[in-house]
């Protein structure tokens, strides 16, 4: 197969951030695995450790709009290198924290690189190359950065076996330098720019859309309900499984599964093309959730329920992640996506830091069924705004006119 100049950037720039993405996403899940070693080394509880998820989150949101007018100025190459350089020193004084306040500092550190590289500066570098093709170059990035958990969880908990939870958070910094700095660098476009995406020669030919008010409202709404389930299952699925009665080394393997299966469901969404967009992605893959829940709150802790949850809210939730990213697109044009993003990453963020310390907080003492019977009530609320969402479709004919 023979691929055009335009097509093999695209592959190049691909491959890129898949990798970045896989070390970022991977090397900042740390707590989901060493959360107890470092609130009984550091003396604080495991609520407290967890709560570096939530900084992480905050701080990412806080910077989130502050920062699209440097992906603006610059071009996103520029701020990812910026933010790998300034992602060392975060995992150094993770490393060396002697309590809460070194500890939750690292972590504001590792929250100011990550808003500069993780998913939405991964969003707006594809759409600065691909321009009305991204949702596929999104979805493409997507098969391969589900797969972090399960690449970086057995490894972090090989790592933190052989040299310590803090031995490990250095090799993650050596990792920032030695391996994302020098692939932003070499790999990533030297003059892309959202100017250039926009150039009058390259007229915009996907839908004109019109953002009537209030859709905003319900785009953020359904991405951070959904969100605050799947980001935080993220931190403590570990646990939740511990809790349901699976040894550790169990809890591990069914937790790095789920990569797997969400990479098989953003395929299938991958393999879809343009058949559909984010919001109906979202509609179908949302329904697993409420069902996965279910399904593990009343199978007792038995084998083939958590098997079956697994698999059903990895399917769901995977093909939810695609949503969250492509339902910008249905509403926003190429030159309003960067601006677009960076406003929906604040309240996402911010939903998402608060979600781990929460339902860690209700699993340690309420326990799981409480923590399911929550995350199925936001899922509901998260289908319904996308339905409402579906109701708002912009037509082909509309004019551009963003009021939201």
């Amino acid at each position: 197969m023979r691929f055009s100049g335009p097509d093999r950037k695209i592959i190049s720039v691909l491959f890129v951030l898949a990798v970045t993405q896989v070390i970022g996403w991977g090397t900042v899940s740390l707590p989901a695995i060493i959360g107890r070693q470092v609130a009984a080394d550091l003396g604080m509880n495991i609520e407290a450790a967890f709560a570096g998820s939530s900084v992480l989150y905050v701080v990412m949101g806080l910077w989130a709009p502050v920062l699209a007018k440097g992906f603006m100025r610059f071009g996103a190459r520029r701020v990812m290198m910026a933010g790998a350089v300034l992602a060392a020193p975060g995992f150094v004084l993770l490393s060396v924290s002697t309590g809460p306040v070194l500890y939750f500092a690292a972590w504001v550190i590792l929250g100011t690189a990550g808003s500069a590289t993780l998913t939405t500066a991964a969003y707006i570098m594809l759409n600065e190359i691909a321009g009305r093709n991204a949702k596929s170059a999104i979805g493409a990035l997507m098969l391969v950065t589900g797969l972090s958990s399960s690449i970086f969880w057995p490894t972090t908990a090989f790592l933190s076996g052989a040299v310590g939870w803090r031995g490990t958070c250095l090799v993650y910094a050596a990792m920032m330098v030695l391996v994302c700095l020098p692939f932003y660098f070499f790999g990533l476009p030297r003059r892309a720019s959202l100017g250039a995406a926009s150039s009058p020669s390259e007229p915009e030919t996907g839908p004109a859309t019109i953002t009537r008010k209030g859709t905003f409202a319900l785009i953020v709404t359904a991405i951070a309900l959904n969100a605050f389930v799947t980001f935080g299952f993220s931190a403590v699925l570990i646990e939740l499984l511990r809790t349901e009665g699976l040894p550790t080394p169990q809890a591990i393997a069914f937790g790095s599964m789920l990569g797997v299966i969400q990479v098989c469901a953003r395929g299938l969404d991958f393999v879809g093309g343009g058949r559909w967009d984010g919001i109906t992605t979202g509609l179908v893959a949302g329904i697993g959730l409420p069902v996965a829940m279910l399904l593990l709150i009343v199978g007792d802790g038995t084998y083939w329920t958590i098997a079956g949850f697994i698999l059903i809210y990895g399917l769901g939730s995977g093909a939810l992640a695609v949503s969250r990213a492509t339902i910008p697109l249905v509403f926003y044009d190429k030159a309003e996506f960067a601006k677009a993003t960076s406003r929906i990453a604040l309240p996402l963020n911010l939903i998402s830091a608060a979600s781990p310390p929460i339902l860690i907080s209700l699993l340690t003492q309420f326990g799981s069924h409480v923590l399911l019977g929550l995350a199925t009530l936001c899922s509901c609320g998260a289908l319904l705004n996308l339905f409402l969402l579906s109701r708002r479709r912009p037509s082909v004919e509309g004019v551009v006119l963003q009021n939201a």
